[in-house]
């Protein structure tokens, strides 16, 4: 078994981390810190995880009790895990950071699109990037995992294999998407309350958002990105437009060919026909994507599905540890959805 530390177990992220954990053959909570919750009860403000923790409360911050585990993931913001991870990394431990602060390798990105000056870049080159579909070989043995926006995911799931083969140009990309409430976290804030999510759709961090320097990052692409907030717990539906690249495809059946080439083999990828659901992935660690080559206007629509909080941050965060760990890939993890 592998000890486990959960620093900021009290948010969305983190009560995924620990449900995960729970159903894995191989890990095992040591440790889960609370923040201002340090001392209450966890089933009090995650009652679902009370089977598995009703007579646990979360811990209060201790460095020593969180290093001496061997998986510690972070599920902090940005600044704090910026912080935080000189102290935590070291030998014979992985750390996993569920945050931004170690995803881009610019340094100067995060003062433009997070607002902060980077206080350890030198950390940057180190940190592997967690989508393992695209970077399985950097991320086993890695000491420090920075897994991918749940955006990202969506979008560098759906855009990048189509890039890379020349199947879509690199320019003018637009990625329009989707999400649930919980992708703003736990934190009350007056655009997620009930009163302004019911019965309405509504777009935010137009031309800004901080995922747009990671989704070009990854998929080598120039992208405009504009993100929606629907009325849902769980899940991102994004909808991708790209002009065709040098390899021009005359039809729909050359793109969905060419993803099920690039994710042939991959246990939480699901290429079809169909236009992917939100529902369909539910819970679970996979994506579903679909293609459409629009011949008329000369454009590819690339579509994906995934769990905003499974897939799209926790569930990414576990299979990316499960592979640099280097055991079985989908331990803890579901592939089907919850359905109906």
């Amino acid at each position: 078994m592998r000890s486990v530390a959960v620093v900021g177990a009290s948010g969305f992220t983190g009560a995924e981390i620990l449900r995960l954990c729970d159903s894995h053959p191989e890990f095992r909570v040591e440790v889960a810190t609370g923040d201002r919750r340090a001392g209450e009860p966890i089933a009090r403000s995650a009652p679902s995880l009370a089977a598995a923790h009703g007579g646990r409360a979360f811990d209060q911050m201790d460095l020593d009790a969180v290093r001496a585990c061997d998986v510690v993931f972070l599920c902090l913001p940005h600044e704090a895990s910026m912080r935080l991870v000189p102290s935590v990394v070291g030998p014979g431990r992985t750390v996993v950071d569920l945050s931004a602060a170690y995803r881009l390798k610019d340094a100067s990105s995060y003062e433009r699109w997070y607002g902060f000056t980077h206080e350890h870049p030198e950390l940057l080159a180190d940190a592997a990037y967690g989508l393992p579909e695209l970077h399985r070989a950097s991320i086993a043995g890695a000491a420090l995992v920075a897994t991918p926006g749940c955006y990202v995911t969506a979008a560098s799931l759906a855009l990048a294999p189509l890039v890379a083969r020349g199947w879509i140009a690199r320019d003018g990309v637009i990625v329009d998407a989707a999400s649930g409430v919980s992708g703003a976290g736990a934190a009350a804030r007056e655009e997620s309350m009930f009163t302004s999510v019911d019965s309405n759709v509504s777009a935010y961090g137009l031309l800004d958002h901080r995922h747009t320097p990671e989704m070009e990052q990854v998929t080598g692409a120039s992208i405009l990105f504009t993100p929606h907030l629907v009325p849902m717990s769980r899940g991102i539906l994004a909808t991708c437009y790209a002009r065709a690249g040098e390899r021009r495809p005359t039809s729909t059946e050359d793109l969905l060919g060419a993803l099920a080439a690039a994710y042939a083999g991959e246990p939480f990828v699901v290429v079809d026909e169909r236009p992917p659901a939100t529902k369909s992935t539910l819970g679970s660690n996979s994506v579903h994507l679909s293609a459409r080559w629009d011949a008329r206007t000369g454009t590819a629509v690339v579509l994906a599905a995934l769990d905003n909080l499974a897939k799209g941050a926790s569930g990414g965060a576990v299979q990316a540890a499960n592979v640099a760990l280097g055991i079985e890939e989908t331990s803890g993890l579901s592939r089907i959805g919850l359905a109906p």
